[in-house]
Order: C-alpha cells, then sequence, then structure tokens
C-alpha cells in the first residue's frame, strides 16, 4: 500500500471537515458520556450507537482494516486524519470499545478466518456490542487467579462463576471471556483459556452497579451453567493467559492498529484555562496567580510531550535504545495526567466545586467535578496504575520482580 501524496491527505482532510462540521451533534438535549464505561441510560447507548454507525457507513471508521472482513482497506495516514477531525469537532465517542480497540485488533491479528469474517463487520458498524469478561469480584488485579470455570461438554462448554466491572456488560451480545478449564499445569496461568462468548443465552445474568458518579457505567456478570458454542474458544484450551495478553497490550496501548476514532474523551488544558480565565479568587482572576499559571504551564507541557511521543513511538530509530519503553508508559502517563489535570481544574472554582452535575450553581454544568470522579476508572481498568509501574519497571527498565 503506497502512501498516498501530501495533496491526496490534504484534500482528504477538507473531505472530513466538511462532513464533521454538518453530521456531529452539539447538543443531544441530554449528558453525553465522556468514556465508554459511563453510558447509562438507553438514550445514551441508543445515541452513541447510532453515531458510530453512522461514521463508519460514510467510511470515516475501520478504514485502514481489511475489505474482506468489513474495513476500507485504506492507508492508515487516512484513519490519522479523519480521527483528528472528529477530535478537532469534539465529536461524540465510539461506543464498542472493547470490540474495535481489543476484540477485533486481536481476531486480526491471531484469529481464524471464520471468525474475522462472522464478527469483525458488526464491530465496526455497532451492530454487535462486545464486553470484556476478566476481573473477578474476589481476585482484583490478580488476573491469573481467575476461578470462573468452563467445562467442556460435547460441542459446547459449561461455564459457572462471576465476572465484575464488565463495561456495557447489561447491553453486550458477546464477551470476551477468561475462564479456568483445568486446576492441572505448571502454574496457575496454565489452566487458563479464552473465548468468544454469547451474553444473551441462558444461564447469564447481568446486575448494574452504580458508581461514584451517580450513573450506571459497570455490570456484574454472572454464570450459571451457560452453555457456550466450543467453537468460540480462541487458540486451544491452557492457551488463555498468551490470548489475554495479547489482548491487554491493545487495552494498554502497547500495541495498535487503528481502527479510529476515539473511546474515551481527552482532556484539553485548553478548556481549563478558559475556565480559569472566569474564575476569580478575592475578587481577581484566578490566573493573576503565578502558581497557578506556572502549573498549568507544566500540564501543558506535559500534554504535549506525550503527544510528541505518540509519534515518536512508530519511528524506530528514535525508540532503539528502549523499544517498548513509550508503548508501555502510554496508558499509565495518559489516565493519571488526566486524575491530576482534572483535580487540578476543581482547585479554580472554590466552593462552586462542591456543586455537581444537576445544580444550577455547578461551573459548566459539572462537567470538570463529573470527569475528575469519571477519571479513577481509566486508572484501573486494563491494569491499575501500580501494575502499571510494576510491568515498566520489569520489562522496560529491568529490574527485579516486585514480591
Amino acid at each position: 500500500m503506497s502512501k498516498p501524496s501530501p495533496q491526496e491527505l490534504a484534500d482528504f482532510e477538507k473531505q472530513c471537515d466538511a462532513w464533521f462540521a454538518e453530521n456531529t451533534v452539539r447538543d443531544p438535549g441530554f449528558m453525553l458520556p465522556l468514556t465508554f464505561m459511563e453510558v447509562s441510560t438507553d438514550q445514551q447507548f441508543d445515541f452513541l450507537r447510532d453515531w458510530q454507525r453512522k461514521v463508519y457507513e460514510a467510511g470515516y471508521f475501520g478504514m485502514s482494516w481489511p475489505t474482506e472482513y468489513g474495513g476500507y482497506g485504506m492507508h492508515p495516514e487516512y484513519q490519522r486524519i479523519a480521527t483528528r477531525v472528529m477530535k478537532s469537532h469534539d465529536a461524540p465517542i465510539m461506543l464498542n470499545a472493547i470490540a474495535n480497540g481489543w476484540t477485533g485488533p486481536l481476531l486480526l491479528d491471531i484469529g481464524r478466518e471464520e471468525d474475522k469474517r462472522r464478527f469483525i463487520k458488526p464491530m465496526l458498524s455497532a451492530e454487535e456490542i462486545w464486553c470484556q469478561g476478566f476481573s473477578e469480584p474476589e481476585h482484583g488485579s490478580d488476573l491469573g487467579s481467575a476461578q470462573t470455570k468452563a467445562v467442556r461438554d460435547g460441542d459446547e462448554y459449561v461455564i459457572n462463576g462471576s465476572k465484575i466491572w464488565t463495561s456495557l456488560g447489561d447491553r453486550a451480545d458477546y464477551m470476551i471471556l477468561l475462564a479456568r478449564t483445568s486446576n492441572d499445569g505448571p502454574s496457575k496461568y496454565a489452566g487458563l483459556s479464552f473465548f468468544l462468548a454469547p451474553m444473551k443465552i441462558p444461564g447469564v445474568e447481568t446486575r448494574r452497579l452504580k458508581k461514584l458518579t451517580g450513573e450506571y457505567g459497570f455490570t456484574q456478570c454472572f454464570f450459571t451453567d451457560a452453555r457456550i458454542p466450543a467453537s468460540g474458544l480462541v487458540g486451544e484450551e491452557g492457551q488463555g493467559w498468551m490470548v489475554a495478553m495479547k489482548t491487554l497490550e491493545y487495552e494498554r496501548g502497547a500495541k495498535v492498529n487503528p481502527v479510529g476514532g476515539y473511546f474515551v474523551k481527552e482532556m484539553d488544558v485548553m478548556g481549563v484555562i478558559d475556565m480559569a480565565r472566569s474564575a476569580k479568587r478575592g475578587g481577581k482572576p484566578v490566573l493573576d496567580d503565578p502558581v497557578m499559571r506556572d502549573r498549568l504551564v507544566d500540564y501543558m507541557i506535559e500534554i504535549q510531550a506525550l503527544n510528541l511521543n505518540n509519534q515518536r513511538r512508530r519511528m524506530a530509530p528514535l525508540t532503539s535504545d528502549r523499544p517498548m519503553g513509550l508503548a508501555l508508559m502510554n496508558k499509565l502517563a495518559r489516565t493519571e495526567l488526566v486524575r491530576e489535570l482534572t483535580e487540578f481544574s476543581l482547585q479554580f472554582q472554590g466552593t462552586r466545586a462542591g456543586y455537581y452535575v444537576g445544580d444550577e450553581n455547578a461551573v459548566d454544568d459539572g462537567y470538570w467535578h463529573r470527569s475528575y470522579l469519571n477519571s479513577f476508572s481509566a486508572t484501573i481498568g486494563g491494569g491499575t496504575s501500580q501494575i502499571q509501574k510494576n510491568i515498566i519497571g520489569e520489562h522496560v527498565l529491568g529490574l527485579p520482580k516486585g514480591r
């Protein structure tokens, strides 16, 4: 695939800009989620599902994925431009994050041909929604100790157990499921297997979990003698840990096969500056305080550094010393920065920071407060920040494994 010329890319960017200018909904009449982990109401879900389908059918999503599976087979540079234009128009998020960000790239990487042809296109169009069944109530970040059981019975596996923190679990058609098929083997990891599991079958129950924000973005999923097709097994029995680790490479941003769009609204430091300009303390603009200005500049520098690092990671000569360093730090650095920046935004608001969504006294309808509370979920999902530090220490810096 030849790289398009600068003129071709410029023409395409104009085309994208015109389409998103015309089709981006500024105010649907209700509060839109900032991330796929916050989809709480039928209204939000239906709107975002329709939006993803519309963007896909217009040709601005899944652009670089193979045409034989439902993509558009174009050079990745076109998708990067389309995504950049989406962000410039503050377009809504894409809904089907687990499908398009995790599962789709995994199937394109190691999946069977029949699974690629069966699942990829409905993922892109949001016709079929996916969720992730990794975490369990009793095991925290110790994914290798998963105890949900999968027992082979002819052409089916019988599933019993529970998964938690399952985004969109109550609406999903399929789950990527990590379950234990054996207690034998040299380690706890050896008995795990990875499945593409249907959700809308007998024996599967979901319960919504209310978050700190008052929204419902997560569920707990219960499996009671639920029967799934044996054909849903990815790889061989006992290879689930290896497949799960490949999946987490995509979730943590260590490996990319960009489908396009974005599943989490990135915090805009310029928005904090705009809000700070109007904030006052002791009758004076907060930005008159040199300490607050200095901290804002520090955040601007950090965001620019992360954005530049995202470009640098694609240039092998610039990462030859530690090829996986930038990729493995990306998830940790970005999620912690958003948490810090949203917390900092509340400091400008004084006593008004105590008002939340729905209160007429809340700044920007409670956007910053809601963003701060929601920011913690991203520092936990896909491996906590503490786990990410261990990964960087062991796999990038070569430090001994922590105990």
